[in-house]
């Protein structure tokens, strides 16, 4: 079997270029791209969290629903940041949708739950 090199997740939104900007300005993610048509219809987002490269895909594209349309989430991510608690201070402070306030878990980290524009689940964490 071939070496796996590295994983990159893909998430589907209704509007690609308010997730992008969520992303980078909320959460702090880094631009990568915004591929748009001629006609200037973005079909395309990237962003970078740390060193992952995360697509963001239109809803429809290969039957992808926006996680805000799904009775229940099947999942999230998970972030690791240097200071969960300022993280979760920026990100409440930009208008994020907190699900719950930093704590500390018995696996080992703090950490914090929220919901992106479309409703996907992320949980922001640092190492106790």
């Amino acid at each position: 079997m071939t070496p796996i090199n590295d994983v990159m997740p893909l998430l589907a939104y209704s509007d690609i270029q308010a997730a992008h900007d969520f992303l980078v300005d909320v959460f702090g993610f880094e631009s990568v791209e915004v591929e748009r048509l001629d006609d200037g219809t973005v079909v395309h987002g990237e962003v970078l969290a740390g060193t992952t490269r995360i697509w963001l895909h239109e809803v429809g594209d290969g039957g992808l629903s926006a996680a805000s349309t799904l009775p229940s989430a099947s999942g999230g991510t998970v972030v690791l940041v240097e200071d969960v608690d300022k993280h979760h201070e920026h990100a409440k402070d930009a208008g994020a949708n907190i699900e719950s306030a930093p704590s500390d878990q018995p696996y080992g980290y703090r950490e914090y739950t929220v919901r992106d524009l479309d409703g996907h689940l992320w949980w922001f964490s640092t190492p106790l």
